[in-house]
């Protein structure tokens, strides 16, 4: 090993090699909008009692749940954020973000309480 290579800290023999850093993964998976099963769905409990637009499902890689984050945001005019791998919108958006994500090349379900009472309505 030449010493171009190596990191010296400090030694008396020989050169200590230096640690490769790994490339980070640039996708989680399928990045491909029609091939997911996304879900659209509301959410109340842990908030106060304050509404929250779940988008789960989505199998892309952070840097890009942030960029369609962004669009989200600024198509509704409201704040939102990411956790636990799933987008969280302020408000009760469930229709509208069907619609946009729709658009957008997704097949966007409506999961929850909500997406109950609409197919017994459907069906009557």
């Amino acid at each position: 090993m030449n010493e171009d290579d190596s990191k010296l800290v400090y030694s008396t023999d020989h050169a200590i090699p230096r640690k490769e850093k790994r490339p980070e993964q640039t996708s989680r998976g399928n990045e491909d909008p029609a091939d997911q099963s996304v879900r659209v769905r509301l959410d109340r409990k842990g908030r106060g009692g304050k509404s929250v637009t779940l988008i789960e499902g989505l199998q892309m890689s952070q840097n890009h749940m942030g960029k369609l984050l962004k669009q989200l945001k600024g198509k509704l005019g409201t704040g939102g954020t990411i956790r636990d791998s799933s987008l969280e919108i302020q408000g009760e958006h469930c229709d509208v973000l069907i619609s946009v994500l729709r658009t957008m090349g997704y097949r966007p379900k409506q999961s929850g309480a909500k997406a109950v009472k609409k197919r017994k309505r459907a069906e009557e």
